[in-house]
């Protein structure tokens, strides 16, 4: 009889190592021993040395067994066993330990484990020798067998990891989303490209979108070639695709190309275009218009409109995006009628463009100078339905401030609100600005105060463009009570605010409050920047203070600012100006050994100053270095050396010059002929200057105020006094306003002449248009007064002259004591009337 016949069915079923191992440790008592021993956290106690002595390779399985559940424990076994006892572990046993680890998800130690198994046993068959541990321990397949292949990806091994991944496809066994990721990019960087091929072929074909994890694999592989730098791989990696009978997806291939876009790869981008047109998927507008956008931005409009009609001859449509994109780099690239013809070629084709790009358009035109376009292009939007936004209604209201055009700004921001649309805080400033430029702070003032009313919140914006157009009018005391209420309201104030009001202070040659100003800066933590210095710089050098200017600029230097062209300029014309040539000269060499390059600018300014000091020759040489080497000479230098040559009474090569100056491309201007009328003049010449004066009248420049004052002043010298007065009423009758010089040129000329009631009656007219009378104007009527013996009369207009915030200066001084008049006019001015007069203009 066989032997099975007398076995009981159930013991010839395999024995599972589950019940080997509970067995095999009732059975050892060894084992039980040191399992108890590991067990224990602290204070464990190990058998007798002799007992261990008797610890064998194969007890190891059975006690990681054991210890499953303590797997730190199972780790310090695991190592006291190998160190200790001198056990040599087998692949089964570090199988066991890898088990264990990863079924609780303790994947750093798994990977000590893996790095030893490598360096001692070097390449096994993962799938046999890991097979036994998942009926033991039941872990995870999935798990397991993806740890292994991350690893060997890790460690480079990629020819093993995809001989992993084929075992895993053979059987089934889905791969875990961080590893399949890690498997792809490794594949990527090891370049291999067929390899790549035949994973992505067995993905495709056997991997559903859940095991993918919804991993777009053929994305993943393409951007990975790109990022490596390895576009053309990617290419090839395309091309075999298609060549294997792989559809591919188009939406899938314009992402790869907006990645190219993204990393700047324009020229990438076409090779992958057309490899589409050959190979396909075939083009789709959005292929089309990425790639058009593409060249847009780097300015190749030629090649974007190659691609443009490309589409329409492969009968593809161009939509609102390609449209707009089109419009826009042609806008962007100054060609704004090629522009403005696409705009219309779309919208006759019934393509709605949005008000995005419409408003594009609208800044594009503005920006260029072309308001008129830009307000036709709104009126177009109009018609066709598009509703303009904040943003439309901001670009054409500034576009109209900058322009002066504040009634059309003003009428434009009215139909804004009647249509229900919020105006913006820019667009407040804009419009306050375009007042204050224009002088008209009255009306900016009353914008600023519906702002306030309607809840807005002024920002550094509006605060700059108020206190810089009270600064433009002078009105300094209005402009610091703004900047006051400024940092009140919690504005922090900025380099410009202080450079604007730095500039004020300069202007009015306020140097004392301007280096207050310039002070405070550091209070605020506020660095000043070149500008600032070169506008401190120029007021010190107004008040003829050069040495304090010199010592500044050093100081500047020293704490490390780096002054321009612009500051070496303006300080080296102060040192010109106070009759320090030679200093300015110092300068001048300082700056070029530095590197800065000068400007014709400042040229022109050491030509002017050669000629104030009659140095003929310097001034001479410097023009023909000009001339041969540059910079260009500007219109500026031209009228700088007939201004010298008049100044030192060679008119005949002024006019030489002059007549030069028609056949250059530069030209002459109405300062060049007024130059010449003013030294006819002042020779007596007047037939000569009124053949000038008629010239400009027939062919232009216009004659401006300057020209008729010249005139006019040459003709009071000559006494022709009829002659003067018919040049102010036809100066009058052009239109022209006549300016302080104009007046005061009038009021000598009759003073002179004794017509001191005439002088009264000019002197009056005058304040009746505006024009504030200056201390020149003053002493001229004082004078003429007191030589007609009217001494209360100069008394009176004296006594005018300071309530009005006119400082007296020598001249007047000289003609008080000599008439005997220091103790007959009020000794305190009301210094106060200048900025009452301020308050008043700005309620």
């Amino acid at each position: 009889m066989a032997l099975s016949s007398k076995v009981p069915p159930f013991l010839l079923k395999p024995i599972s190592g589950l019940y080997f191992y509970r067995t095999y440790s009732q059975s050892n008592p060894l084992i039980n021993q040191i399992t108890s021993a590991f067990h224990q956290d602290d204070n464990f106690q190990l058998p007798e040395p002799r007992t261990l002595s008797n610890l064998q390779p194969t007890h190891v399985e059975p006690i990681l067994y054991n210890l499953s559940s303590k797997p730190f424990s199972a780790i310090r076994f695991f190592e006291w066993s190998e160190n200790v006892i001198g056990i040599n572990h087998t692949l089964e046993s570090y199988a066991c330990l890898a088990h264990l680890l990863l079924l609780k998800r303790m994947f750093d130690p798994a990977r000590w484990v893996f790095g030893k198994m490598v360096e001692k046993f070097g390449y096994f068959d993962c799938v046999a020798v890991f097979e036994k541990g998942f009926r033991n321990y039941g872990s995870n397949r999935s798990t397991v067998f993806s740890f292994f292949l991350e690893n060997y990806c890790r460690i480079g091994e990629i020819d093993v990891s995809v001989e992993l991944f084929f075992q895993m496809c053979e059987m089934g066994v889905p791969l875990s989303q961080y590893a399949m990721l890690k498997f792809l990019r490794c594949l990527v960087d090891s370049r291999c490209v067929n390899l790549v091929l035949d994973v992505y072929g067995i993905m495709r074909s056997r991997f559903s979108k859940e095991q993918t994890h919804g991993v777009d694999v053929y994305s993943f592989v393409m951007n990975g070639f790109v990022k490596i730098g390895e576009v053309q791989l990617s290419l090839d990696f395309h091309k075999e695709l298609i060549k294997r009978g792989f559809s591919l997806d188009i939406v899938a291939c314009n992402k790869i190309l907006k990645s190219l876009y993204e990393s700047k790869c324009t020229d990438d981008m076409y090779k992958f275009f057309v490899l589409m047109l050959e190979e396909g998927p075939m083009p789709s507008v959005v292929t089309f218009s990425t790639l058009i956008n593409s060249y847009c931005k780097e300015g190749r409009l030629e090649d974007a409109f190659r691609l443009y009609v490309l589409m329409i001859a492969r009968g593809i449509d161009p939509d609102l995006i390609v449209y707009s994109i089109l419009i826009d780099g042609l806008f962007k690239a100054g060609k704004l009628g090629e522009g403005g013809h696409l705009l219309s070629a779309a919208l006759d084709k019934g393509i709605k463009l949005d008000a995005v790009i419409l408003s594009s358009i609208i800044d594009a035109y503005i920006r260029n100078g072309e308001v008129a376009k830009g307000v036709q292009t709104f009126k177009r939007m109009l018609k066709e339905g598009v509703l303009p936004t904040t943003v439309t209604y901001g670009i054409l209201v500034n576009g109209l401030c900058q322009k002066d055009r504040l009634l059309e700004a003003l009428g434009m921001f009215c139909q804004m609100v009647k249509h229900g649309t919020e105006p913006s805080l820019l667009m407040y400033s804009s419009l306050i600005d375009g007042f204050c430029k224009a002088g008209k702070l009255k009306d900016g003032f009353g914008l600023y105060k519906e702002m306030l009313m309607k809840g807005y919140i002024p920002d550094v914006v509006v605060y700059n463009v108020i206190i810089n157009g009270l600064c433009k009018q002078g009105w300094m005391c209005a402009a610091m009570r703004f900047f006051y209420q400024a940092i009140k309201s919690g504005i922090s104030p900025n380099t410009y605010i202080f450079n604007t009001l730095v500039d004020g202070f300069c202007r009015l040659r306020q140097v004392n409050n301007m280096v207050k100003v310039y002070m405070q800066m550091g209070a605020w933590n506020i660095l000043p920047d070149v500008v600032t210095h070169t506008v401190v710089i120029k007021g010190i050098c107004e008040q003829g203070r050069c040495d304090e200017a010199l010592a500044f600029f050093f100081q500047m230097l020293k704490k490390g600012f780096l002054p321009d062209v612009i500051t070496y300029c303006i300080l080296i014309d102060g040192l010109c100006k106070w009759n320090n040539l030679t200093v300015g000269l110092q300068v001048f060499e300082l700056m070029t050994r530095t590197g800065i390059n000068p400007d014709i600018a400042l040229y022109n300014v050491l030509i002017n100053a050669f000629f104030k000091e009659s140095q003929l020759r310097n001034a001479l040489g410097l023009f023909n270095e000009v001339l041969e080497c540059g910079p260009p000479p500007d219109i500026v230098t031209y009228n700088t050396m007939i201004c010298g040559y008049c100044s030192m009474k060679m008119l005949n090569n002024a006019i030489q010059l002059y007549e030069e100056m028609k056949h250059e491309p530069i030209g002459y201007n109405t300062i060049t002929m007024t130059i010449l009328i003013d030294a006819f003049c002042k020779e007596g010449r007047m037939d000569d200057a009124m053949s000038l004066f008629s010239e400009m009248l027939e062919k232009g420049p216009s004659p401006n105020v300057v020209t008729y004052s010249c005139l006019i002043d040459g003709y009071y010298k000559s006494s022709c006094m009829e002659t003067a007065f018919d040049l102010l009423e036809e100066m009058l009758r052009n239109n022209v306003s006549p300016n302080i010089v104009s007046y005061s040129i009038l009021i000598d000329g009759l003073c002179k002449r004794g017509m001191i009631e005439d002088a009264s009656l000019v002197f009056t007219s005058m304040l009746s248009t505006h024009i504030l009378p200056d201390v020149v104007t003053y002493g001229i009527l004082i004078h003429g007064y007191c030589k007609v013996g009217k001494l209360v009369d100069a008394v009176s207009l004296y006594n005018h002259m300071l309530e009005a915030g006119v400082m007296s200066d020598g001249f007047i001084q000289k003609i008080l004591t000599e008439y005997d008049l220091q103790n007959g006019h009020k000794n305190k001015p009301n210094t106060q009337l200048k900025e009452v007069h301020e308050r008043d203009s700005l309620q």
